[in-house]
Parts: structure tokens; sequence; C-alpha cells
């Protein structure tokens, strides 16, 4: 069957499996990975080895990759609905990551701090897409295995989260994480690291959440 063919065969059937369809052309999707309707893939520059979901990872949200942009999700992760992850560099998330809802990852400004320029990028992003030559200030974040993300939170550029670290519900994190930490407010401060009993409790919470998808 040729791609026309199927293509057109899954939007006579419409819903779900259209929209993984689509989703494939944008993305590089692991065994078992599901984007879910009506999330959203932007590609700016239309590789799909630039936006990377591992195995059984499941996306509600939206991944938006401006020109030069990757994104890489590890395996059995989760993206919750009305999530955002932008990348003008990298984004690179480990395995078991869940991200809860409205939960926004940046690593850029996403518009420059000149008004002057911030009007040409507006100007050129409605006519001929996002420029390629605009600075962003752009710096790569890090999120490593079994981090949770509550919801709500906004992950700002050039933070490295550490592994199984828990960002509380509504936190804006600013700088780095340490492995286990668990993390609250605007700015995100260190409540305390995670004993072993927290950590079983975090993951069968996690675990717990999964039964939803």
């Amino acid at each position: 069957m040729s791609v026309l063919s199927r293509a057109i065969g899954l939007w006579r059937r419409g819903g779900a499996q259209w929209h993984h369809y689509l989703a494939r052309q944008l993305c590089t999707l692991g065994p078992g990975a599901v984007v879910y309707d009506p999330s959203l893939v932007i590609n700016a520059d239309g590789r799909r080895g630039d936006i990377v979901l591992g195995a059984h990872t499941h996306m509600r949200g939206e991944l938006f990759t401006f020109p030069g942009g990757r994104i890489s999700l590890g395996d059995y992760c989760y993206v919750g609905a009305n999530s955002r992850i932008w990348a003008r560099d990298r984004v690179s998330i480990g395995d078991r990551v869940l991200i809860a809802h409205n939960v926004t990852i940046l690593d850029s400004l996403t518009h420059p701090l000149d008004p002057v320029a911030r009007h040409g990028q507006y100007k050129a992003i409605i006519s001929t897409g996002h420029p390629r030559d605009v600075e962003l200030g752009a710096r790569p974040v890090t999120i490593h295995e079994d981090a949770w993300i509550a919801c709500n939170c906004v992950i700002m550029r050039g933070v490295t989260i550490g592994a199984g670290a828990v960002i509380g519900a509504a936190s804006v994190v600013t700088k780095a994480v340490p492995p286990r930490a668990l993390v609250v407010g605007n700015p995100a401060r260190v409540l305390r690291i995670l004993s072993d009993e927290d950590r079983n409790l975090v993951l069968t919470a996690a675990s717990a959440d999964t039964t939803a998808l």
C-alpha cells in the first residue's frame, strides 16, 4: 500500500489513527510510543530525527522545535495534556520521566529582548516561519531518568534536573536540581533530598499514575 493510500484510509477512519500517522511524519517514535489526539508536533526543519520519542512513551502535549532545535524523550515517559516542550537548541529527557499537565519546558528566551528585533521576528513568523538567524539565548535543558514534574511547572533554559528528582506543583525551576531532590516554589528551592522511604513512595505513586494513561 502506498503512503498516499494509507493516509487516505486513516483519514477516512479519523480519530487517533490519523493523528498518530501524522505524528510519525514529523518525529521518530519507538515501539509502543503513542501521540494522542489532540497533541501537537511542530518540527521546523522537518527532520524526523530531530524529535524522538522512546519506546512506550505517551505524549498528550506539544513538542515544538525552532530551526535547529532537537527534542528527545527516553523510554516509558509521559507528557500530560497542555504541556509544552520547546527547543531552539536541545531538550533531552531520560527514561521513565513523568511530566504532568500544563508544564512548560523552554531551552531559550523564545523571543529577542530587543523590541525592534522582537517585532522583526514576529513579522517573519507570520510571513515565512520562524527565522533561523535570530538570537534567542538558547541553553540546553536536561532532565535525567525517573524525574517527576508535577502540574503547572515551568522549567527554564539551561536547567539540569537530576535523576529521581521531584518538582512540586506550580514550581518555576531556574537552576540545577540535584538528584533525588524535592523542590518547590517560585523560584524553586530544595525542600529536602528524598530518602529511600520517600523514593519508594514516589515510585509507587508514579506507577499508579501510569494506570490512567
